[in-house]
């Protein structure tokens, strides 16, 4: 949604529930490299971000520069809240809200359940098969639309069907790639592609690498 954005060291990279992102870590030669992930309950996002949802809905990926938190370190707060086991459960979930009403301080905004994008929604339905030939007009059925009226509802959000449609199969085959043995030409039709060559072709303009050059990786 975001386009691209560079994290420098030091930098919170905020992802709101459902983000799709392709990260890419590039790592100063001859120095250690270390990313922590914390995720947030909806109950307690909830909680900090209540209110109206906005217009603009999903405002996508936020970043929080390393000078904005240079005084407040959010994921050494959570790690202390978290590990503490001599605090009652109350009392922690208590200091697991601060980082959050810290981060609404600085601007960050995160969707409350129900706030879910089109596109979002769109792509839960795709992953249900992923290897149905899906249609515009089979997809605005399921959310009773007609096709004009479901393209309207996409653009709210950004990507048109096509794009989720693609994405969804490309990031699910770079998966079985990662975590599965399955030959390629196999993992090309169980997500959707009529030939692994156009696999090939869709995996090296989106990840700008071919599918062979995952299982070939060197680490």
């Amino acid at each position: 949604m975001n386009g691209e954005f560079v994290g420098e060291a030091g930098d919170l990279l905020i992802f709101p529930s459902g983000s799709i992102v392709t990260l890419e870590n590039r790592p100063v030669s001859a120095t250690n490299y270390r990313a922590t992930g914390i995720y947030f309950d909806h109950e307690l996002i909830d909680e900090v971000f209540a209110g109206p949802p906005r217009a603009s809905g999903s405002p996508g990926v936020q970043i929080v520069r390393q000078a904005a938190s240079a005084d407040y370190d959010v994921v050494e707060v959570t790690r202390q809240a978290l590990d503490d086991d001599t605090l009652p459960l109350s009392v922690k979930r208590h200091r697991l809200l601060e980082p959050l009403v810290w981060l609404r301080h600085h601007g960050v905004h995160l969707p409350r359940r129900g706030e879910d994008q089109p596109w979002n929604k769109v792509r839960q339905l795709i992953e249900t098969d992923i290897s149905q030939p899906w249609r515009a007009e089979d997809v605005a059925r399921h959310f009773a639309m007609s096709e004009a009226s479901f393209r309207r509802w996409l653009a709210k959000s950004g990507p048109g069907f096509s794009q989720i449609l693609l994405n969804t199969r490309l990031e699910k085959g770079l998966g079985m790639l990662q975590s599965t043995d399955t030959p390629i030409s196999s993992i090309a039709l169980e997500c959707g592609f009529k030939t692994p060559s156009h696999f090939s072709e869709a995996f090296r303009k989106r990840f700008g690498l071919k599918p062979r050059s995952i299982r070939t990786a060197e680490f």
